[in-house]
């Protein structure tokens, strides 16, 4: 697989929260960025001046740029955030702040179009990767989608996404 050990500093995310069941999460996700992209985002992109708190928060923070899966709910369900990098300001009403502390991550990349490239990667790197690491283990419960906004559509064969995951060495 392709990926590097790296250094990041803390990382605080403002975006749009749903809980999902793990058995039906990769036909859901996709439902949910169509969802919020319809709902508040297709006005920002198309160039538009925000008309909410919503899309000011969207246009503010570059949420879409991120996807976060939170493993805290129980009972087989998980928290996921479409999300940016919280600029400061408005938290409009429904939407969270989640933040990493500083430390090493693992960071894989993906290439290929969305979903399936990124969800191929993601069931390796927990099926893989994490169970025959030898050096290193997860450093906490949740994990970062990165979605290239700027290049290329993510229907593209050589769109660039990754999956960023904290992680610690193992004790020996």
């Amino acid at each position: 697989m392709d990926y590097k050990i790296t250094q990041m500093f803390s990382l605080k995310l403002i975006g749009f929260q749903k809980v999902f069941d793990m058995e039906t999460s990769y036909q859901e996700i996709p439902k949910f960025w169509d969802e919020i992209c319809e709902k508040y985002a297709d006005h920002i992109y198309a160039g538009n001046e925000p008309a909410n708190p919503y899309e000011k928060a969207i246009a503010d923070n570059c949420i879409g740029e991120y996807g976060v899966c939170i493993d805290d709910v129980g009972n087989g369900q998980f928290r996921y955030l479409i999300a940016g990098k919280y600029a400061g300001g408005e938290i409009p009403e429904g939407m969270v702040l989640y933040e990493f502390p500083r430390g090493e991550w693992a960071v894989f990349n993906c290439l290929g179009p969305l979903p399936h490239a990124m969800q191929s990667v993601n069931t390796r790197i927990f099926k893989e990767w994490l169970p025959g690491n030898p050096e290193y283990e997860l450093c906490g419960n949740a994990n970062v989608e990165w979605y290239d906004c700027v290049n290329g559509e993510k229907s593209d064969p050589d769109y660039h996404s990754a999956i960023w995951v904290p992680v610690k060495r193992k004790n020996k």
